[in-house]
């Protein structure tokens, strides 16, 4: 199986196995005890934060270390806000962020507090202008990640946190993609991280609060981790983080380079090789090993399974994959196609061989999906037909609504207009997706019976 899913999780690195081995023998005792064993524990905790704290550029009584990364966007955001909660309850993220940060902003809005989410463009960056706009004279905590998980964009975090720090805001940057790869530069405040994404085993996370910030952390008070991680530490997982997140900075520059240049070859040769593909995220600005593009006509879960039995693991943001059957909310921000998502995001090592094989099986793979829902081989030339069709997809879902609109579109006359009758969510975002592609006019939608209508022109 070659494993293309590493932004989910990476996979347990050497080093973090080794060390977690261990550190099972010496670190099992409650640090917070002055025997021998108390003691050898502890100086296994203060060594590891130590190390987190010089490889994330901060100081190591700034840093603790959570259960998870989730919980260390919850405490940090919750913490921030409630210090600053005289300054005002209003709260700034973006519309890709993370969805530990999303929930943190529902959690506060049920309480009363307000959040404003700043757009992207269709690269999926934010721009530091969005931010200065939002900001409020009530505005407690700004959030930003460092890239996206999902489209691999690097955010120009140093910019945003200059607009925040001049304004007396506090940053708070989810860095968990991109953390194993340097630290993150400019004047942040707060920032979140995960183990598991830089080959840390799972369950450790860690939390920086830098001195200076306004910070009160919430729920009943515990001892450990300066208040704001409860619980009893893990060390040995903390050690095997720390262990690991060392390990892979060692190897960044020259795995980024290589990676880099694989994830570029999938981005330059797909839309080469199978019809009809969009590439999204930022062709520059990104993570070394992330690449992502959709398909038009497929269903994306199928094409998940499909590759997964040709010995692949990817991901997708596809609605067709998700039970709520609504797309994804990073895609949706983006403007991008949404159907066939499929994101591919490369581990330490991967093996050029697996993604020349990748490249050689997903066209007979794209095909074979497409073929099964009926979608359109190729266009046919324009009959004579009446200058207005209907199509009813109502209680179809991703991808047939587009099927059933590329199906009928070579029969509209130039300058004749297509209604296509939709109740699935993902159509709003990806029957303007196709006409972008096809150089065709998205006219709007309107309300129609038991869901919205979608009108399409031919341009030519």
């Amino acid at each position: 199986m070659a494993y293309f899913d590493a932004a989910s999780a990476a996979p347990l690195h050497p080093v973090a196995r080794q060390a977690l081995l261990a550190a099972l023998d010496d670190g099992w005792a409650d640090p917070a005890r002055l025997y021998r064993e108390g003691r050898k524990a502890r100086m296994l905790l203060d060594a590891a934060r130590e190390a987190a704290a010089e490889a994330v550029g901060c100081r190591a009584d700034e840093l603790v270390f959570t259960p998870s990364g989730t919980r260390a966007v919850h405490t940090g955001v919750a913490g921030a806000l409630a210090g600053r909660s005289r300054v005002g309850r209003h709260l700034i993220v973006s519309a890709v962020e993370h969805s530990s940060v999303l929930h943190s902003a529902e959690a506060f809005e049920a309480e009363g507090g307000s959040v404003a989410q700043v757009p992207v463009h269709r690269t999926g960056a934010v721009s530091p202008s969005g931010y200065a706009a939002a900001l409020r004279t009530d505005t407690a905590l700004a959030v930003l990640q460092s890239a996206n998980h999902e489209v691999g964009t690097a955010q120009p975090v140093a910019e945003v946190a200059e607009v925040c720090r001049a304004a007396g805001v506090p940053l708070l940057v989810d860095a968990a993609q991109s953390l194993g790869w340097g630290p993150v530069e400019g004047g942040w405040s707060l920032l979140a991280a995960s183990a598991h994404k830089w080959g840390g085993p799972s369950g450790v996370g860690l939390l920086v609060v830098r001195k200076g910030v306004r910070f009160a952390a919430q729920g009943p008070a515990d001892e450990r981790e300066s208040g704001r991680a409860p619980g009893f530490e893990n060390i040995p997982a903390v050690v095997a983080a720390v262990a690991s997140l060392r390990a892979v900075r060692a190897e960044a520059a020259q795995e980024s380079v290589r990676l880099r240049e694989l994830t570029e070859r999938i981005r330059a040769r797909v839309p080469r090789l199978v019809p009809d593909v969009e590439v999204v995220g930022d062709p520059e600005h990104r993570l070394p090993g992330i690449v992502t593009f959709s398909c038009l006509y497929v269903d994306g879960e199928t094409l998940l399974h499909e590759l997964d039995r040709e010995g692949f693991a990817v991901s997708s943001g596809s609605s067709c994959t998700s039970s709520t059957l609504t797309p994804s909310h990073v895609l949706k921000a983006m403007g991008v196609l949404s159907e066939g998502n499929v994101r591919v995001s490369l581990p330490l090592g991967t093996a050029e061989e697996d993604v020349e094989r990748f490249l050689a099986v997903l066209p007979g793979v794209v095909a074979g999906v497409r073929d099964k829902l009926g979608a359109p081989a190729a266009a046919a030339p324009a009959a004579a037909e009446p200058a207005a069709l209907v199509v009813d997809a109502l209680g179809k879902r991703c991808p047939i609504p587009v099927i059933e609109l590329a199906k009928v579109f070579p029969g509209v006359p130039v300058g004749g207009t297509v209604r296509v009758l939709s109740d699935d969510e993902a159509a709003r975002l990806d029957i303007p997706a196709w006409c972008e592609m096809r150089g065709q006019e998205y006219v709007g939608e309107e309300p129609a019976d038991g869901g919205t209508a979608y009108l399409v022109r031919r341009l030519g």
